[in-house]
């Protein structure tokens, strides 16, 4: 697999082949410098967030305690 495409991001195969797909994965995770990878993992994060939120799934109530 050439660290080109790696670097891209994209992978595209004409069948399923999960060794591929891993190995894909692994040559783009290892060509992320430390900052990109936080930069990915936040922003997936939040895009997390976000699906949750438009689904009907919000932060839970804050309880409230009385005194």
């Amino acid at each position: 697999m050439e660290h080109d495409k790696a670097r891209k991001g994209i992978l595209i195969v004409a069948d399923e082949d999960p060794e591929l797909e891993l190995a894909f994965e692994l040559a783009f995770l290892g060509s992320l410098t430390i900052q990109e990878r936080f930069n990915l993992m936040f922003r997936r994060s939040r895009e997390m967030v976000e699906l949750l939120r438009r689904h009907g799934h919000r932060e839970p109530a804050a309880i409230v305690e009385r005194s």
